[in-house]
């Protein structure tokens, strides 16, 4: 193992008030040393690529089209498989998500299904308390020190090892920065490389020893370029730690438009180190949206809960990344169910877990080899689906799908959707904004609001929708009179009545000891700006406290 030298990183502006009381466990200096040789040796290609992103939309923008792309075709042409999955990556049939605070470790350990993506990205506020902390707990579970009493007193713990989910780590995309670790020039290290630095350097071994390794899910990609950073990430980390080649295995979230055209070469780029593709369903609006922009009427959404999977675009996407994952002998992971279930009302419930048995049954009866929930009582309701369809098999790869044929074209057909958008999904998006980026303010990243387990990707489906709106137009048949057309003056009297209520509803003292105003505040300044912003998360960062 060769011992990195690069210039030393600084802990800066931490509170210690805030800071874990451990986290000199998490930050030594072996594993400062190898965060800032990932940072010396990466962040300039991390920068070139985010510029690139920048030329690439711009390009978007003045031909309002995207195509496969022509250089890499014989990339897609030719005869090649991503590497065979590992032991405890060959059965994913139902995978939960959620942030790594201490319960809910925990609970997705406990919780039945065969994967926990144990999130530090959209799940997660990136205080350097969840940071940190959150490192802390998935190592104490790995050595089986780890335990949480809540207020109740209700005490949770872990079941026997062979029970447990097995782990799959999501850090934050490559456009976010890790402001509390800075090289000796001031520059932040970028947060992808801190989270995934700080895993891998604690973990990989004792992964390896437990008879599994350091699997990741990839956010935010948009481009194969972008996968083979990641792949040359992971040749130069195991190469540092005498970690075997091929150990690490990423799944990619294929959640970004530009990213759907380049499936097969992001597997390709990852080949040695791939384990499947997800269909991300927010992210991928979002990204429409934010690409699209300019487009005109024609790629103007509907209200969110419009746009189901069976939209025909999306239908296009998702059995796309079926095919492609097939092809290559990778995993194709579904989406999310974000239901929360309700024990106070059974008939609500009865009706929301008829739709979620129903979008799971879709998704293996179109070939899919897992898929995601938020919520432990999902578990059982996703397993029944893909049972039925693999029975004692672990996968479907064997179901190439080759009936599929998807064309560039059908990809961004938006317009062929009959919906429309209405003045109650503006006032939707409006509250789930608010709600969402006051709790992430606060630190938390995963958040209940009304019935759905929303995280970053809900407020930004949100935030660019209103955008959008406001930006062409729309006219809303369902709108009261004077209210009827999308614009500035119509989205802040929403929003101001919006405040008003959540203000009545939670009494003075409890709203003023929120960051409701803040909350509000920054949703009308994302949504209403001339000058789009990439990412909410990015202004929103800025006023993070912690």
């Amino acid at each position: 193992m060769s011992a990195p030298a690069p210039s030393p990183l600084a802990i800066v502006d931490v509170d210690p008030s805030q800071a874990p009381a451990r986290q000199g466990e998490v930050l030594t200096e072996a594993a400062l040393a190898f965060v800032a040789a990932l940072h010396e040796r990466f962040t300039p290609r991390r920068d070139e690529l985010l510029a690139r992103r920048a030329e690439r939309r711009a390009e978007i923008a003045r031909t309002s089209t995207l195509d496969f792309l022509p250089e890499t075709a014989d990339v897609r042409e030719g005869d090649w498989r991503v590497a065979e999955a590992p032991p405890a990556l060959q059965d994913r049939r139902v995978e939960i998500t959620g942030p790594t605070d201490r319960k809910m470790t925990i609970n997705a350990l406990n919780s039945g299904a065969r994967v926990w993506l144990a999130d530090f990205e959209d799940a997660s506020a990136p205080t350097w308390q969840n940071v940190i902390g959150g490192q802390l707990n998935l190592t104490d579970a790995y050595k089986r020190r780890i335990d949480f009493t809540d207020e109740r007193g209700k005490s949770y713990a872990l079941r026997p090892a062979e029970e447990l989910a097995t782990v799959v780590m999501r850090p934050r995309g490559w456009h976010l920065e890790e402001r509390h670790l800075r090289d000796a020039d001031g520059r932040a290290v970028p947060g992808a490389l801190v989270d995934f630095g700080l895993y891998f350097f604690h973990n990989a071994q004792r992964l390896l020893d437990l008879g599994k390794g350091p699997y990741f899910y990839l956010p935010k990609t948009e481009s194969h370029l972008e996968a083979r950073l990641w792949n040359d990430v992971f040749v130069f980390a195991q190469e540092q730690l005498g970690i075997p080649h091929g150990t690490v295995r990423a799944t990619v979230l294929i959640e970004t438009i530009t990213a759907a055209y380049e499936m097969e070469e992001i597997l390709y780029e990852l080949r040695d180190h791939a384990s499947g593709l997800n269909a991300g369903r927010w992210d991928y609006l979002f990204s429409i949206v934010k690409n699209f922009r300019d487009g005109g009427e024609r790629f103007v959404l509907p209200d969110r809960n419009a746009v189901t999977m069976t939209a025909p675009f999306m239908r296009a996407y998702t059995e796309l990344l079926v095919r492609t994952c097939h092809k290559r002998g990778a995993h194709a992971i579904g989406g999310m169910a974000a239901f929360i279930p309700n024990r106070r009302d059974p008939e609500a419930n009865a009706r929301a877990l008829e739709k979620v048995r129903a979008d799971k049954d879709r998704e293996a009866a179109d070939g899919f080899d897992g898929s995601w929930v938020a919520h432990p009582d999902l578990v059982p309701i996703a397993r029944a689906s893909f049972d039925a369809v693999l029975g004692d098999r672990p996968h479907q790869k064997d179901r190439l799908r080759e009936d599929v044929r998807v064309t560039a074209e059908q990809l961004i057909a938006i317009d062929s959707l009959d919906a429309r958008p209405t003045y109650e999904g503006l006032r939707n998006a409006i509250q789930v904004g608010v709600r969402y980026i006051e709790a992430w303010l606060r630190g938390l990243g995963a958040v209940a609001i009304f019935g759905l387990m929303e995280d970053a990707a809900t407020a930004e489906i949100s935030r660019s929708q209103i955008w959008q709106w406001v930006d062409a137009g729309v006219v809303f048949p369902d709108a009261p009179q004077g209210r009827e057309k999308a614009d500035a003056q119509v989205v802040r009297a929403l929003a101001a009545e919006e405040l008003a209520a959540l203000r009545e509803e939670l009494g003075e003292d409890a709203f003023n000891s929120g960051r409701w105003q803040e909350a509000h505040d920054l949703l009308l300044k994302v949504s209403l700006d001339e000058n789009y912003v990439d990412f909410l998360t990015l202004p929103a960062y800025e006023q993070l406290r912690g």
